[in-house]
């Protein structure tokens, strides 16, 4: 590291409390040097560069599959793979590489979050659903898990859930779900 580390301790006026001070002085560095050290600094703070490889960059260029709520150009929304609540969406921006919503730009978000209440809208009459939670988590410490931003939309009932259409192996029939909310949509 260039520079040298001074290091000394404050105590407070009743003595039972001390402050650590870490004073780091560096002398300039080039260009290149700087570039590499704000790499790093950003990926410790979980700030790392958007990665074209994760799932629902992957699910935008087709590589894998998604039960599809609703799509055009910007946006694309899709249900959950765990569908522990029946109608658990997932909504994306087609074009952003933001990974949260500190990095998303205003238009973005926007297009995203119109979405979002198209599906609870449609979650709510085709679902029966009394009401719908949003959420929308912000980074690995929030539970983040896909960087690639993305809101929830989850259907909740007062009571259970109505009973959906059961696939052969007694799973939700996650094609007639998908196809349930999006005719919601479109009408």
């Amino acid at each position: 590291m260039y520079g040298e580390i001074l290091e000394s301790t404050m105590k407070s006026l009743l003595g039972s409390l001390s402050l650590a001070c870490i004073l780091l002085i560096h002398r300039p560095m080039a260009h290149a040097e700087q570039a590499a050290q704000t790499s790093v600094t950003r990926w410790l703070r979980g700030e790392a560069a958007y990665n074209p490889q994760n799932p629902f960059a992957r699910i935008v260029r087709g590589e894998l599959p998604a039960y599809k709520v609703y799509e055009d150009s910007q946006v694309l929304a899709f249900l959950s793979l765990d569908q522990s609540v029946p109608g658990h969406v997932l909504v994306i921006s087609k074009t952003s590489k933001a990974q949260n919503i500190m990095e998303m730009s205003p238009k973005d978000l926007t297009r995203v979050m119109l979405v979002v209440q198209r599906i609870a809208r449609a979650e709510v009459k085709s679902l029966h659903a009394d009401g719908v939670v949003i959420r929308q988590n912000n980074r690995e410490a929030a539970d983040q898990a896909v960087f690639h931003l993305h809101a929830h939309v989850v259907p909740h009932w007062d009571d259970a859930p109505p009973e959906f259409a059961r696939a052969a192996d007694g799973k939700l029939d996650r094609t007639a779900m998908a196809a349930r909310i999006a005719a919601a949509i479109r009408n």
